[in-house]
């Protein structure tokens, strides 16, 4: 069960924007990152499996048995001859404390907390898949693509499926009848696995009316050089 420690993922956000207009907002988000490293909120863990298609893509993903409406991962050059399959969290004590802030009444301080949980996930999310992009080479592959169950392009009803795939059951991810995931901050993604794949064109982002306004809009994962 890989472990990402909580002093690389906090690097990657703690250089974040200060917000000029906001001080008060930029306030909470200091405390917010005390919290986080004062009680040892992050308990960040990810798996991936690489996993052949079982058949030539048509009209679905066929991979391990399961069956995914992700053509769009399908390129236009190349071949597409597996999935990458991942997950990845930040552990339940994080949105544990959260809740907790909000039956204090300390909702401000519950946002900022529950914003840079989001931040976290992402960056977790990026070293997730840059693995992926190494396992790929290894085999002489490339990774282009990134679905998530609920993006244009993948049914919400594929997470169980790729939860399956991936393994998360090893890092203690688990799908609600509702298709939430739990924890709740915690991700599940499916990348293109192939043979001289081309970058892709297309992101989640794309038709996202708040794209112009996100910070992290646009920066989807394309093809391995």
């Amino acid at each position: 069960m890989p472990m990402v420690g909580s002093t690389a993922l906090l690097r990657d956000i703690a250089a974040g924007p200060c917000v000029a207009a906001f001080p008060q907002r930029e306030r909470f988000r200091r405390e917010a990152l005390n919290l986080i490293e004062r009680e040892g909120l992050i308990e960040a863990a990810f798996c991936s499996r690489i996993v052949p298609l079982d058949e030539t893509p048509t009209t679905c993903l066929r991979a391990g048995g399961e069956t995914l409406d992700a053509t769009r991962l399908v390129p236009q050059s190349g071949q597409l001859t597996a999935i990458a399959a991942a997950v990845c969290t930040l552990g339940p004590a994080f949105e544990r404390r959260i809740s907790a802030l909000f039956a204090e009444r300390q909702h401000s301080l519950a946002l900022a907390l529950d914003g840079l949980g989001n931040e976290l996930l992402f960056a977790l999310s990026r070293r997730l898949q840059d693995r992926i992009v190494v396992d790929a080479r290894r085999h002489q592959l490339t990774a282009a693509g990134e679905l998530r169950p609920g993006d244009p392009g993948m049914s919400l009803k594929a997470q169980p499926a790729v939860l399956r795939l991936a393994g998360a059951d090893t890092i203690g991810v688990s799908v609600t009848q509702g298709q939430l995931l739990h924890p709740l901050k915690s991700m599940s993604m499916v990348l293109g696995i192939g043979i001289d794949l081309p970058p892709a064109r297309w992101s989640r982002c794309d038709d996202c009316p708040s794209a112009s306004k996100c910070r992290m809009a646009g920066q989807g994962l394309g093809a391995a050089p």
